[in-house]
């Protein structure tokens, strides 16, 4: 069976005043479509480069990026963007919501964006209320709490129902009860819409949600044993790609 994401040696240099900061040193791994796979590792791992170059977001050195059959490197900046709107969602650590518009607003404009009609209100109220904000929609998000805008940040990412959801570090900033709600929630978007998840996190217990789990340090992927952060009493199943 074909991968669904598949990443073939990888590799980004950033250039920091005059010298070169590789952040990922030729990296293949694969995804199948409906897998929850977890990303863990130090920071300065490369977690989020990775993260970066699998949206579509930047593009690599050198290696490629494949989604769905369709290479990225292939693709025009136009394309890439239309490729991520109709099949990736984002999450990512800081919200990025806007602050003139309320929460309801911040999550339909991610249909708008799209191209697409305005977001199913049935499908709304399914996933803001499983999300614990229904009564949340009308407040801006200076007049809700961190979790409640990450929350709300989760929503949009859904809202189009895409193939893939792409979440980095999405409970950096959340207590545990926030942080339980919204990995609840890529989970079961997970099993029930059979989206394809890929979450990057330094959290070792949120990387247990994920059916699969890829260790990165120093730009590389590298076995469990070689992650000083991974405490090797956890239960996860470590799988390698």
């Amino acid at each position: 069976m074909s991968a669904f994401i598949e990443a073939r040696e990888l590799c980004k240099t950033y250039r920091v005043g005059k010298v070169d900061v590789p952040a990922l040193r030729g990296i293949s791994f694969s995804v199948q479509k409906g897998e929850f796979v977890t990303v863990v590792g130090p920071s300065g791992s490369g977690k989020s480069t990775l993260f970066y170059l699998l949206g579509g977001l930047t593009r690599a050195d050198s290696g490629s990026v494949t989604i769905d059959g369709v290479d990225f490197a292939t693709l025009s900046d136009g394309e890439r963007t239309r490729l991520r709107k109709s099949k990736i969602g984002f999450v990512f650590q800081k919200f990025n919501l806007l602050p003139t518009l309320s929460a309801r607003s911040n999550i339909e404009i991610a249909a708008d964006i799209a191209g697409k009609a305005m977001p199913d209100p049935e499908f709304l109220k399914k996933i803001t209320g499983m999300l614990g904000i229904a009564q949340r929609l009308a407040h801006r998000p200076n007049e809700l709490s961190g979790g409640e805008q990450q929350r709300v940040a989760l929503a949009r990412a859904l809202i189009n129902r895409p193939a893939i959801v792409l979440a980095d570090e999405p409970t950096g900033n959340l207590d545990s009860k926030s942080s339980g709600v919204v990995l609840n929630m890529l989970r079961q978007s997970n099993k029930d819409l059979g989206q394809t998840v890929l979450m990057i996190t330094h959290n070792p217990e949120a990387a247990e949600y994920g059916d699969r789990i890829v260790h990165m340090r120093d730009g590389q992927i590298v076995t469990p044993d070689e992650d000083p952060q991974w405490a090797p009493h956890h239960p996860a199943e470590h799988l390698q790609p």
